[in-house]
């Protein structure tokens, strides 16, 4: 009996030593497998939706049923003062590298991202021993070369190369650098391929799910989709008003966002913060509230001030709204700090990651964007109050945002001037911090 329970205790003690060696192993390799510091990322954006077309906003008075989105509102947070680029290909650069596009030379529609640059997946790579696994789903939009996604060291791209689709039923589907025709709604396909990549991790993942809804061409979704009714599906009909069709396609995205997110595990779901933005402003064909010409592709906030909600791992504050500056750079910082890496500012980006959890953190007195022309590029800053904005032919702008957010009247205009002492202060000020960025 004493020879039994000597036996016993070493074989107790052998694999007490083992587990201690097997814990010490890993924690050498870098890897966290504490779920609190490794939460999963996913990353959605909607093309071509701004404030006006997104439930929650004050502006504008028809609204799409989100019921998945409104869900994400109810359990995190609406942020009010995000800004953009005014056109989807510089912002996309300016997620992906946290640098403004002047800095990389990606300041419209088209331009090419240098596979120099940096990307957030590669800074991931590099800085977390590679503990996330990551993959960008949907519209690229940063050059027409097949194995462009996955040279900036995407894992596994499935998407689209271009700015859009000719169809939402017949395009072209690129996985890493293989292209072939789809003929199954875009915003499905793209929502399967998503479901499938994510079922098969095995490994803290950031998800970049770049929908093409609702970017035109406008059309009907299946009836499935969306809650709009019995639309017709011809063209004809579809031209004259083009409002229910744009708003059917954001419908369905949210669909399809609510199918992968109800895909997941429980245990998956509470481990993921999710953050949904738009990319630019609402197309000025459907455009409400905002002049058209005053909405996607121009520095006026119809063009960049557009929608972030956040929820999920990490996000205490719920159902609140958040004023704070931001900019659609500073989601390379701020991804980066969530996945782990002790980080508040890197390029142009600054970490909004504290917003998440208390409301007193601000990174940004100012935010700025631009966008290039043919000859020159207009450019814009503000601060919480004032927006001033330099134009590529020479001329200026000045609002007061605290008094009209749609940006009437221009102070600068000879019926407007002169300034008021706090109003020629504040413009100093930004056109001061505006050389800055620029130099």
């Amino acid at each position: 009996m004493t020879r039994y329970i000597f036996v016993s205790l070493l074989t107790l003690l052998f694999y007490s030593c083992s587990n201690s060696t097997e814990t010490t192993d890993d924690t050498d390799t870098g890897i966290d497998n504490d779920q609190s510091t490794t939460p999963n990322i996913l990353l959605v954006i909607a093309d071509d939706m701004g404030l006006d077309a997104t439930p929650g906003y004050n502006i504008g008075s028809i609204k799409p049923q989100m019921s998945n989105l409104q869900n994400l509102m109810d359990s995190g947070i609406r942020f009010n003062n995000l800004w953009s680029n005014p056109t989807c290909t510089p912002t996309r650069a300016g997620i992906l590298t946290g640098k403004y596009g002047y800095r990389t030379g990606i300041t419209k529609v088209d331009d090419p991202l240098p596979t120099s640059e940096t990307s957030i997946q590669k800074y991931l790579d590099l800085n977390t021993n590679s503990a996330y696994s990551h993959a960008v789903i949907g519209k690229w939009h940063l050059s027409n070369n097949a194995n462009h996604p996955n040279n900036m060291g995407v894992d596994y791209y499935a998407g689209t190369l271009g700015g859009g689709v000719p169809s939402y039923t017949n395009w072209s589907l690129n996985i890493n650098g293989t292209t072939t025709t789809s003929t199954e709604y875009i915003t499905t396909k793209l929502t399967d391929l998503a479901i499938d990549w994510v079922d098969s991790q095995t490994k803290p993942w950031f998800l970049w799910l770049a929908y093409n809804a609702p970017h035109t061409p406008f059309h009907l979704p299946p009836n499935d989709l969306h809650s709009q009714g019995a639309l017709p599906s011809d063209q004809t009909s579809i031209d004259a008003n083009p409002l229910p069709y744009y708003m059917a396609a954001i419908e369905a995205l949210d669909t399809e966002m609510g199918r992968l997110i109800n895909s997941m595990s429980q245990e998956e779901k509470d481990n993921t913060i999710i953050i949904f933005i738009g990319d630019n402003g609402t197309p000025n064909q459907v455009v409400q509230e905002y002049a058209s010409m005053r909405a996607k592709g121009s520095v006026y906030q119809g063009g960049v001030n557009v929608p972030m909600i956040i929820s999920g791992k990490g996000v205490t504050r719920i159902n609140t709204t958040e004023d704070a500056l931001i900019n659609t750079t500073d989601l390379f910082a701020t991804v980066a700090n969530i996945a782990g890496i002790d980080i508040t500012e890197i390029n142009d980006s600054k970490s909004f990651k504290a917003l998440l959890s208390d409301s007193g953190t601000t990174s940004r007195d100012y935010t700025y964007t631009e966008i290039g022309k043919t000859s020159g590029s207009d450019y814009t800053i503000r601060n919480n109050t004032h927006k001033y904005i330099s134009f590529y032919d020479g001329s200026e702008a000045f609002y007061d945002l605290s008094d009209n957010p749609l940006e009437s009247p221009n102070l600068l205009n000879t019926n407007q001037l002169p300034l008021s002492a706090s109003n020629s202060t504040i413009k100093d000020e930004l056109t001061t911090k505006l050389s800055e960025i620029r130099n």
